[in-house]
C-alpha cells in the first residue's frame, strides 16, 4: 500500500493503518501535475529521490522515511517540518536546494528517519531487534546459564566465601570460588557446559561481578518481602548496636523481635546501615530508614533494647529518648546481659582483694600461653593428664568429653569471660602448675613462674577461684528477679557448702588447708596495727560475703525502676509450676503500663478474665507441660485459647516482646566480620547488606524458590535475553 498522509495518519485508532502495511512511496508517476507561477513538479524527480512522495490534494511533495519516522526536531531551522507535516512545492529551488538540503546532512534527521524505516523494514537483520527476537533455544540456554551461576552464588552466600579471585583471567590457575565453582559445575554437567562454552554470547555470559551482585540482590529483596509479609501489623521490638567493620566504616545493625500467627518468638534481621555519624539524631534517622523500609511504624514499637552506650541509653537526647518522644510506650531496656557483665566488672574491682585475685589470673594466663612452645607444652601436659586418669579409671571417656582447650584472658566487654577464664583454670589445673614450674626452671623467667605456682598452691587463691559459681547463676538465668533471688540464697546458705568444696579440692592437690580459727591481720593491715581477725573471717567476711554483697548492690543499681518493676509483673505469668507466682493486680498492672495498648473496657475486663484464665489454665492438661511464655504462647494459639482470653494472650505477646540480651546483634557483627573480611575491605555498603541479609536469615534464604528469584532478577534490569515463556497446558476435551 502507499502511504498518503492526508489520508492515512488520523487520530482515531480505528481509522489508522499500521505503519507495517507501508512498503513504498506514493508516487503517481502517470499524473497531469499542475503549473504554478509557470514552473510545475517533474515525475523524473522520482528516479533521482527515490523517498519522495506526491500529495495530489496539495501538490506537494513529502519525504516517506520523515513523514512515519522522525522524531521532533529539538530547535526550529530551515525545513524542519516542511517534508513531514506541512509539504514542500517551492519547484524554482527543489533540486538546487530544497531536496539537497533535506537529506545531504549525514547525521541529518532524515538519514536517521530512514535507517530507522531501514530497521523496521528489515526485521531479521536489525541489530535492535537481534536482542528481541531470540530463538526458544537461546533463551533455553540463557536459563541454564541463569540458574547454574545462581545455584553458584547461593552456595557461595550460605556459607560466606568470597567470590572473585585475584586473577580472573582463562590462564590463571585459580579464578576465584565463583568461576572455579562454575567450571566444576560444567565438568559434571554437559547442558550447562554447552550453554556456557558453546552457544554463548559474548555480551551474556552471566558471570561478570554485577551479575553476581544482582543475583545477591535479588535473593536479598525476596527474603526482605518475606519477612515484611511476616511482621505484618504486629507489634515489635528492636534490638540496635554499631560497630566498625574492617574497613573502619561504622555500622548499625537493627533486628526485629515479634510474635508470629503461631505464638512463636521470632527475631529478624533487618540490615546493616551504614552510619556516618555515631550521634542519637544519625542513628534515630538511620533507624527510622530501615523500619520504612519494611513498611513498620513507630506507633507498633513496644520495646527499644541497646547497650549502655550514651548516644543510646541518654536520658535527655539519647536515641531511646528521641524514639519515646514519638512514642512513649516504646520502653527502653538496657540489655541485661551487657548490665550483669558490667556487674561483675565492677566486683572484680571493687576492693583490693578481688581486683589482685584477677591481677594474679591475668599473669598465670600469659605466662602459661604467652608464646606457642609454653601453650603446646600445656596442651601436651594436660592430654597426658587426661589420659593418666583414663588409666586409673578416676574418668570416662564419650563423645565431645575431653576435648582440646587451652586458657582464655578474661575481658570486661566478653560476656561471661571471667567465668570461662576460672572454670579453664580449674580444669587444668595440674597442666598449669606443671608448665609454670617447668617455666621456673629456666633462669630467666624464675620469679614470676616460681611466684605463681606459689600463689596458686595457696588456700587463699584457690578460695576465690571456686567463688565462680554464683558467676554461673548469673550467667544462666535470664530473669532479674530470680538471679538476685538466688545469688540472695546462695550468700546466706551457700558458705559451708562452698567450704567443703575447697578443703576436698586442697586435699586432692596437696595444697595446705590453714586452721580457721588462726588469728591473721586484715587484708593490707600489719600485725603492729594489733587489729587481729581469724582466719574464717577473712574468708567468710571479707572475701565470701562481700563478693555477694558488692554484685546484690550493684545489679540493683544498674537495672531502672521501670526495668525492675516490668520484670516483676512479668514474672507473675510465669507458667511453670502450675502459674505458682500468678497475681492478678501485678498483672494487671501491666495494662496501666501499657495503657495505649489496652481500651478503658480492657481496664474493666482485665483481672475478670485473668481469674478465669488462670482456672482454665490450671484445668486444662494440655497447659500442665508449658514451662515458659513461649511454649504457653504456642499451645493456646494451637488450641485457640488467644481467641477465648484476647486481653491474656496480648499480655504474653508483650512478656515475649521483652528484650533480655542483644546477643542477637552481637551475632550479626560476627557474621559482618566472616563476610568483610581483610581481603574484602573494598566492598560497597549495599552489597555487604545484601550478603549478610542472606547469611544471617539462612532459614529463608535456603528455602527461596529459584523461580521467584529469577523472575525478581530478571525485572530489576533490562536484560538482553528474555527468559522462555511457561509451556501452555493443554486444554482438556
Amino acid at each position: 500500500m502507499q502511504f498518503d498522509p492526508n489520508i492515512h495518519v488520523t487520530a482515531d485508532p480505528a481509522l489508522r493503518i499500521p505503519i507495517e502495511r507501508f512498503h513504498r512511496p506514493t508516487q503517481p508517476r502517470g499524473h497531469e501535475f499542475p503549473h504554478k507561477n509557470f514552473r510545475t513538479f517533474r515525475a523524473q524527480w522520482f528516479n533521482d529521490y527515490d523517498w519522495l512522495e506526491y500529495s495530489v490534494s496539495k501538490d506537494a511533495v513529502y519525504c516517506f522515511y520523515c513523514s512515519l519516522f522522525r522524531k521532533e526536531a529539538e530547535h526550529e531551522k530551515f525545513g524542519h517540518d516542511v517534508f513531514s507535516k506541512t509539504g514542500y512545492d517551492n519547484w524554482k529551488n527543489a533540486t538546487c536546494r530544497g531536496f539537497l538540503d533535506h537529506w545531504r546532512a549525514v547525521g541529518g534527521c532524515h538519514n536517521k528517519a530512514r535507517k530507522c524505516a531501514y530497521d523496521f523494514s528489515n526485521q531479521q537483520t536489525s541489530i535492535s531487534r537481534k536482542f528481541e527476537s531470540n530463538t526458544v533455544d537461546s533463551e533455553k540456554r540463557y536459563e541454564v546459564r541463569v540458574i547454574a551461576t545462581l545455584d553458584v552464588a547461593r552456595f557461595l552466600i550460605a556459607q560466606g566465601h568470597a567470590f572473585r579471585g585475584h586473577d580472573e583471567s582463562a590462564s590463571s590457575l585459580n579464578k576465584g570460588k565463583f568461576l572455579e565453582m562454575l567450571d566444576w559445575y560444567k565438568k559434571r554437567n554437559d547442558d550447562v557446559r554447552i550453554a556456557f562454552d558453546e552457544s554463548c554470547p559474548k555480551n551474556a555470559q552471566m558471570t561478570s561481578h554485577y551479575i553476581q551482585q544482582d543475583l545477591t540482590e535479588s535473593c536479598a529483596k525476596d527474603i526482605s518481602n518475606l519477612i515484611k509479609e511476616e511482621i505484618g501489623d504486629k507489634l515489635f521490638s528492636v534490638l540496635i548496636d554499631e560497630s566498625r567493620d574492617i574497613s573502619i566504616a561504622e555500622q548499625m545493625a537493627v533486628i526485629v523481635r515479634f510474635v508470629n500467627k503461631k505464638g512463636m518468638v521470632v527475631e529478624r534481621f533487618l540490615g546493616l546501615k551504614h552510619v556516618e555519624g555515631t550521634t542519637s539524631n544519625a542513628l534515630k534517622k538511620s533507624l527510622l530508614q530501615m523500619l520504612a523500609k519494611y513498611e513498620l511504624s513507630v506507633a507498633r514499637l513496644q520495646m527499644q533494647g541497646y547497650d549502655g552506650a550514651s548516644n543510646m541509653r541518654g536520658e535527655f537526647n539519647g536515641l531511646q529518648k528521641q524514639i519515646r518522644d514519638e512514642n512513649p510506650h516504646a520502653f527502653y531496656v538496657h540489655c541485661f546481659a551487657h548490665q550483669l557483665q558490667l556487674v561483675i566488672v565492677y566486683v572484680t574491682s571493687s576492693c583490693s582483694s578481688f581486683d589482685d585475685f584477677f591481677n594474679y589470673v591475668s599473669l598465670i594466663v600469659t605466662s602459661a600461653s604467652s608464646s606457642c612452645k609454653r601453650k603446646d607444652k600445656l596442651i601436651t601436659k594436660h592430654r597426658e593428664g587426661i589420659l593418666e586418669k583414663l588409666e586409673r579409671g578416676e574418668i570416662f571417656s564419650g563423645k565431645g568429653k575431653h576435648q582440646r582447650t587451652s586458657l582464655v584472658r578474661a575481658g570486661e566487654t566478653r560476656w561471661g569471660s571471667h567465668l570461662t577464664t576460672l572454670a579453664r583454670i580449674e580444669l587444668m589445673w595440674d597442666s598449669v602448675v606443671r608448665v609454670l614450674s617447668m617455666i621456673h626452671e629456666d633462669e630467666r623467667n624464675t620469679s614470676r613462674a616460681g611466684g605463681l605456682v606459689r600463689k596458686m598452691e595457696s588456700f587463699s587463691f584457690l578460695s576465690q577461684l571456686l567463688q565462680r559459681k554464683d558467676q554461673s547463676i548469673v550467667q544462666a538465668m535470664s530473669l532479674l528477679i530470680d538471679v538476685r533471688t538466688r545469688l540472695t540464697n546462695f550468700r546466706n546458705e551457700g558458705w559451708q557448702p562452698l567450704l567443703d568444696d575447697v578443703k576436698s579440692f586442697c586435699i586432692e592437690k596437696k595444697i595446705p588447708v590453714p586452721n580457721m580459727d588462726e588469728a591473721i591481720p586484715g587484708w593490707g593491715r600489719s600485725r603492729l596495727d594489733g587489729k587481729l581477725i581469724t582466719q574464717e573471717h577473712h574468708y567468710r567476711v571479707d572475701t565470701f560475703l562481700a563478693a555477694f554483697d558488692a554484685i546484690i548492690i550493684e545489679m540493683d543499681h544498674r537495672f531502672n525502676e521501670v526495668s525492675l518493676e516490668l520484670l516483676v509483673c512479668f514474672v507473675c505469668l510465669d507458667p511453670r509450676n502450675s502459674f505458682s507466682k500468678f497475681d492478678v493486680d501485678k498483672i494487671a498492672r501491666l495494662t496501666e503500663i501499657y495503657d495505649r495498648d489496652f481500651s478503658d473496657l480492657d481496664h474493666s475486663n482485665i483481672k475478670e478474665q485473668l481469674r478465669t484464665f488462670l482456672i482454665h489454665m490450671r484445668r486444662i492438661d494440655a497447659f500442665k507441660a508449658c514451662h515458659d511464655f513461649g511454649s504457653l504462647a504456642i499451645k493456646m494459639v494451637e488450641l485457640e485459647r488467644d481467641v477465648a482470653f484476647p486481653l491474656a494472650y496480648r499480655l504474653i505477646e508483650l512478656a515475649l516482646l521483652l528484650l533480655v540480651a542483644t546477643a542477637s546483634v552481637e551475632r550479626a557483627f560476627s557474621a559482618m566480620n566472616i563476610i568483610k573480611m581483610d581481603l574484602r575491605n573494598r566492598m560497597s555498603n549495599e552489597w555487604l547488606n545484601d550478603l549478610i541479609l542472606c547469611y544471617i536469615e539462612k532459614e529463608i534464604f535456603r528455602g527461596l524458590d529459584a523461580a521467584t528469584i529469577k523472575k525478581t532478577f530478571q525485572a530489576s534490569k533490562n536484560r538482553r535475553i528474555d527468559m522462555p515463556r511457561p509451556t501452555k497446558k493443554p486444554r482438556h476435551v
